[in-house]
């Protein structure tokens, strides 16, 4: 019986509403033909941000045939990770959290008011990690060593390292799984559709698993790292702070996200979906301030616990506070206020600052709180080509979700015959 009614769907689904592809060839065609842009290519966007991406496409040419000593890097024995590894692997990972999250809350608690914004928490979570690995290439001194670690050649079997980069890997592919219902729609294939929307919940339970996984290994590096990181930052429970953090910060991203979207996306919304958002938003901000209020207080005892509050009457103790209070507990009240009032504008605010302090948090890991004790001559500073090539990769990874966006159905409705197939 399903056989016949995925046939009838099929006879009934108009020619001209999906591409015939029935060979590489066909799909070649179509994809030539949906490489074109739509609008206005000469923007003032496109041109900036295009010139971006081929001037640090120039500068990773340099890089690579240079190495990641001055000028490309300012890079140190003393600081191995700068702004590459800070922003794209540490902090990027956090932003991404909303994929694993939303996730969650849609296929395993089954609260479907937040499925409108899944495909696109799940699509930015792809792009991060895509983009994370293509950072982790730039910023390893002996990049063409990478595939020893999923070959097996010299296998660092005790290295934390190990773990975070093959749950990397194994998150890509999952997440790329879970999002290709949208890519069959987008290519008219109903067998394709029919099969990965049947396990699309499977793949999203290994996908939250990888990614609990994956977020806490990142806070257990740094916790190889007692000695170096400044005791304020440091604590044996940096994984579960890892992990709290990145489900606030990716549903942070997630309400940022959807917040430029629903004005620059405008077009690929329904009314339904445009509507809905307003209170999804307002969901989202109550999860973001319970998440705030357990990574705060846990903080607060930890450092306390651990007799590290005095340390909070010089630079590196007021920079701590204004991470922990201007930059975690004020946007988590104001989450909270937003949600009870239903403030759109409020929650936005508190989704930026939210953002922002993640940024701080992992970058004092990395280089500022990382060898604080050192003098001030033998800090790392990023240099002007780490700051040019970080700029041409978040446009780059702006282009491609753009792309996404405007030719698969991510943020509109999917075809009455996927709807049909998910409701047989």
């Amino acid at each position: 019986m399903a056989g016949e009614k995925l046939e009838t769907i099929a006879v009934e689904q108009k020619t001209e509403d999906r591409p015939q592809i029935n060979s590489f060839g066909d799909f070649w065609d179509y994809f030539k033909k949906e490489l074109k842009p739509r609008g206005n290519p000469a923007t003032a966007f496109n041109v900036l941000s295009g010139s971006a991406i081929i001037f640090g496409a120039i500068l990773l040419l340099i890089r690579f045939a240079t190495g990641l000593g001055q000028p490309v890097t300012n890079l140190s024995q003393s600081f191995p990770w700068g702004l590459w590894m800070g922003f794209y692997v540490m902090s990027g990972a956090a932003f991404a959290g909303g994929g694993y999250v939303l996730a969650f809350i849609v296929y395993i608690l089954g609260v479907d008011k937040y499925r409108p914004l899944l495909r696109a928490a799940v699509l930015n979570a792809l792009l991060f990690y895509v983009f994370c690995s293509v950072i982790m290439v730039i910023a390893f001194g002996r990049w063409w060593n990478i595939p020893n670690v999923f070959l097996g050649n010299q296998f660092g079997a005790s290295s934390v390292l190990l773990v975070v980069m093959w749950l990397f890997l194994l998150y890509i592919l999952t997440s790329a799984f879970e999002f290709s219902p949208a890519v069959a729609e987008w290519l008219g294939k109903v067998n394709m559709r029919k099969t990965v929307g049947s396990l699309a919940m499977g793949a999203a339970a290994l996908g939250i698993t990888l990614s609990v996984l994956h977020q806490a290994g990142l806070g257990a590096l740094m916790v190889m790292a007692k000695a170096k990181i400044h005791p304020l930052w440091y604590s044996e429970m940096l994984p579960w702070m890892f992990l709290i953090s990145s489900v606030y910060a990716g549903l942070a991203m997630v309400i940022f996200e959807a917040s430029i979207s629903t004005k620059v996306f405008t077009d690929q919304m329904d009314d339904e979906n445009r509507q809905a958002r307003s209170d999804v938003l307002v969901g989202l901000a109550r999860i973001c301030g319970g998440a705030i209020f357990a990574y705060f207080c846990l903080d607060i005892i930890l450092a306390q616990s651990e007799g590290d509050l005095g340390l909070v009457r010089n630079r590196m103790g007021y920079w701590w506070l204004l991470e922990i209070v201007g930059l975690v507990a004020v946007p988590g009240l104001m989450f909270i206020h937003g949600a009870q009032k239903k403030n759109p504008v409020t929650i936005q605010a508190a989704s930026v600052i939210a953002l922002i302090g993640i940024l701080m948090n992992r970058y004092n890991s990395v280089f500022l709180a990382y060898n604080w004790n050192l003098p001030f001559a033998e800090k790392y500073y990023p240099s002007a080509v780490e700051f040019l090539i970080a700029i041409g990769v978040v446009c780059l990874q702006i282009w491609v979700f753009r792309w996404i966006i405007n030719r698969l159905p991510v943020m509109r409705k999917g075809p009455e015959w996927a709807a049909k197939i998910d409701k047989n």
